[in-house]
């Protein structure tokens, strides 16, 4: 197995990684690129463009007949690029989603103006046809997987494969017990935490709205704390947001070790989750996974028909309050904090179902069923 990825570090792009390294057995290569990072999007689309040419060249130089190329969409596009040379060197493609772009784009309001959209049609049009002539369509949701027949994708060939996360790494951990809640002093709180990246593709809005009720709803009982461990695009605005707002139930963290997954995960009572609804079919919030993995309820911030909300519903392991209303997403939030064993089943079930359905081994076992089918006899 090989894999060809960047330099960069999603974190610290200034950061060079070595160009070849063997990790568990697989022959990583990392090519270079410009590395301006995510602060901005001409920078990072620089980044991109520089990687399609590396990855191009090096793939060329890899891929041989009868090999089963995974090309995975971040960057965007990528099968555009990687499609015409897997063809013609008789290798076999899967295409695996991560996310729909360009109609990603566009529902962030990127490129909105009449050239943008001239531009996004026709990239749209060059994808779908790419999507065409894979031999296989990854979907990680069954929403984008609507999307993907819509564009023309037999439905023998789309395959829904959910992301995951590893149970032996993320596990519940006891409140009690959890060396990284005691460490920041989180106590009898109720918390409420938000792991990961917050982006372009979730709403904080909402959030300063529910936290801001339910300082002003809590008088007695143990308190409720917001904690937000990570980064991302919108992270700074909401800080500041917060500060302005003169909100003091919000604790920020920075990012988290993989060692320390399971503590930071497990330091929440609760986890929210949030995603535009404009989005749904074209991203799935992949941070629920790891909160699953940990053993707490979800409370989802975005359409009720969304991916995330029927998982919550038809496994009972969480909630979800609308965009734009904060009173409900409080009311949530508030009656849960008073009934914390009713918040602690709903991890449970979480749990449960993640290792039916969401654990590492079980959708290794599916990616293997997957290339055992496409593989040439």
């Amino acid at each position: 197995m090989v894999v060809i990825a960047s330099r960069q570090r999603y974190d610290a792009p200034q950061e060079r990684l070595p160009a070849v390294e063997r990790v568990g057995g697989v022959e990583v290569h990392r090519v270079s690129t410009s590395r301006f990072g995510r602060a901005n999007l001409a920078g990072r689309s620089l980044d991109y463009l520089t990687f399609y040419l590396s990855a191009a060249w090096r793939l060329a130089r890899l891929v041989r007949r009868g090999d089963i190329v995974v090309v995975k969409t971040d960057p965007p596009l990528l099968s555009l690029v990687v499609g015409p040379i897997a063809a013609l060197r008789g290798a076999r493609r899967i295409d695996w989603l991560q996310d729909l772009f360009p109609e990603v784009a566009g529902a962030l309001g990127i490129g909105a103006g009449r050239l943008g959209k001239a531009g996004q049609r026709l990239l749209a049009r060059l994808r779908d046809r790419s999507l065409r002539r894979a031999a296989a369509v990854v979907a990680i949701g069954d929403r984008m997987a609507a999307r993907v027949a819509a564009a023309g994708v037999p439905q023998g060939r789309i395959h829904v494969l959910p992301n995951w996360a590893d149970g032996r790494l993320i596990r519940p951990i006891d409140r009690d017990a959890n060396p990284l809640r005691a460490a920041w002093g989180l106590g009898e709180a109720f918390v409420v935490g938000y792991s990961g990246n917050l982006g372009r593709a979730h709403d904080y809005r909402t959030l300063l709205d529910a936290i801001g009720r339910i300082e002003r709803a809590v008088s007695d009982g143990p308190p409720i704390l917001f904690l937000f461990i990570g980064g991302g695009a919108q992270y700074e605005a909401f800080r500041r947001a917060v500060a302005a707002e003169g909100l003091g139930s919000v604790r920020f963290e920075p990012y988290q070790p993989r060692e320390r997954l399971a503590e930071s995960l497990s330091a929440a009572d609760l986890h929210l989750v949030s995603l535009r609804p404009a989005l749904e079919g074209l991203i799935v919030p992949s941070k629920f996974y790891g909160i699953a993995a940990a053993g707490r309820p979800t409370l989802f911030i975005g359409a009720a028909d969304g991916e995330v909300a029927r998982l919550l519903a038809a496994h009972r392991c969480g909630a979800t309050a609308p965009e734009g209303d904060g009173a409900a997403l409080a009311a949530t939030v508030l009656d849960l904090a008073r009934h914390p064993d009713r918040a602690a089943a709903m991890g449970a079930r979480a749990r449960a179902v993640f290792e039916r359905e969401w654990d590492r081994p079980v959708a290794l076992a599916r990616w293997r069923a997957l290339l055992d089918d496409i593989a040439p006899p």
